[in-house]
């Protein structure tokens, strides 16, 4: 599992190391890893441009230092100082005596036009908003130039905390982090920033919680339900879809291919698409009485192409099962009938949906995508997957939130969605927790759309199609590895 920490523990994490350690090897040991990754981009060191992009703290030593390890090896390295009276002093005497150089920053526009490499230590892990304005037109060469930009940490002008760009940033690409990874490299839009991340293990003794969890496949694979040689339809789980209108009969269809190809022992399905569904999943068990009298479930799925059908939304609300809540299902949910249930609730919105239910503007949520899944799960007292580049999951209590990157831009389809709430309904029905049903439902669905598209575009029955080639692939990897 992958999991980043927030600055505040890093830096308490380092300050413990560094009491330990003899002065300046912490850094030594960023440094090192850093050179060693910039020489792998580089392929060729000998006789390699590389331009120093140089801050006043540590991140700009930790450059220094990198940058006097490629000096050493014959790459012609030059160091802008953006603040010389606030650089590096040791760092700095070091890529010297290496045979680096240093320029002003009226200089440094040519020297990044020419460069093969380019080595963002402008700010820190401690740096909030964009770029400082000297800074700018640093940032705007970098992405003009063919040169490849490497992070020293985290892209400058992000967040490290909260994944938020709220100015000017460098877009890197390749980032290298220290000792843990940090929010703001996991979580869009920064993540857009930090290209592929490198971590480099600097010794940090972190505590058991983190801030962000992402899932790998090993984790999924211990997620995942395998039926015994005893398990029945009951046993596997038994899982409802209440979804689908005379309008939106789809919805209902691609639910519940969703929730036949994630495991479920058996689908119940309620509402007004009942020919459209059989037609298409003869499998499923339709019923025209409504969620209390559709027999025997272990977890429901209510919204999808619901229209305004709050009545049904109700009755599945009051049932003393998990609920999964998507779609219309969110408009038209009771926010106190959701606090006030006692089995878990998991709600999927987008970020319009979630900008709806917290009363704030769509761009407020993409932009502070962690504190939304947070603010939701609180007001509601429920799970929240909040759908998108990057899904975040997140408890009603707190703690550690789940980030999902396996998805494809091919997924922003119509019915994608509906998919993901039968798929996950289904994992919910087989006894997961909701925080893990919404990770590994959120994992399966990325990955079955990255195998539908094929860097093309596809359909949402091709991601329901997908899933079982999605959950093979996750066994084989996951239990093999």
């Amino acid at each position: 599992m992958r999991t980043a920490y927030s600055v505040e523990t890093v830096r308490a994490a380092e300050r413990e190391l560094m009491a330990r350690l003899p002065d300046g090897a912490l850094m030594q040991r960023a440094a090192a890893g850093l050179a060693a990754a910039c020489a792998d981009l580089l392929g060729r060191v000998y006789g390699s441009r590389v331009v120093l992009l140089v801050g006043s703290g540590d991140n700009g030593g930790d450059a220094l230092y990198a940058g006097a390890r490629l000096a050493r090896r014959g790459a012609g390295v030059t160091a802008v100082l953006i603040a010389p009276e606030r650089a590096h002093a040791e760092g700095l005497a070091a890529l010297r005596r290496a045979g680096g150089t240093v320029a002003g920053t009226g200089a440094a526009e040519e020297l990044i036009e020419r460069a093969d490499l380019v080595v963002d230590g402008i700010v820190g892990i401690g740096g909030t908003g964009g770029l400082r304005p000297d800074a700018v037109p640093l940032a705007a060469a970098a992405e003009r130039s063919r040169a490849a930009v490497v992070a020293v940490d985290l892209p400058s002008g992000v967040d490290v905390d909260t994944g938020q760009v709220t100015g000017t940033a460098l877009r890197a690409d390749l980032t290298v982090t220290f000792g843990t990874h940090k929010p703001g490299l996991l979580i869009d839009p920064a993540r857009e920033y930090a290209g592929s991340v490198r971590l480099v293990d600097i010794g940090l003794e972190l505590p058991g919680e983190p801030e962000l969890e992402a899932l790998q496949y090993a984790d999924v694979a211990r997620l995942l339900p395998v039926p015994g040689a005893e398990s029945d339809k009951y046993r596997r789980g038994v899982v409802g879809i209440a979804a689908g209108s005379a309008r939106y009969p789809g919805a209902a269809v691609l639910a519940v291919s969703g929730a036949l190809r994630a495991g479920a022992g058996a689908v119940r399905y309620v509402g007004p698409a009942g020919d459209a569904v059989i037609a298409r999943f003869p499998e499923t068990l339709v019923s025209d009485q409504g969620p209390k009298k559709a027999g025997r479930v272990q977890a429901w799925v209510v919204g999808p192409g619901a229209g305004d059908d709050a009545a049904t939304v109700a009755e599945v609300l009051a049932a003393d099962v998990p609920v999964l809540i998507d779609a219309d299902g969110l408009r038209l949910a009771d926010a106190g009938a959701v606090r006030g249930r006692s089995a878990p609730t998991l709600m999927t919105p987008h970020a319009g949906e979630a900008a709806a239910l917290l009363g704030v503007a769509r761009e407020e949520v993409e932009s502070a995508r962690l504190a939304s899944v947070r603010e939701l799960a609180g007001r509601y007292g429920a799970t929240v997957l909040l759908k998108g580049s990057t899904t975040l999951v997140g408890g009603p209590s707190g703690g550690a939130v789940r980030v999902n990157a396996t998805g494809t831009s091919w997924l922003a389809t119509a019915g994608s969605g509906d998919v993901l709430s039968g798929l996950t309904g289904s994992l919910l029905a087989a006894g997961l927790s909701a925080v893990d049903a919404g990770s590994a439902g959120a994992y399966l669905h990325g990955l079955a759309g990255r195998f539908a598209s094929d860097g093309a575009p596809v359909g949402a029955h091709d991601v329901a199609a997908a899933v079982p080639r999605a959950w093979r692939d996750v066994r084989d990897v996951g239990v093999g590895g």
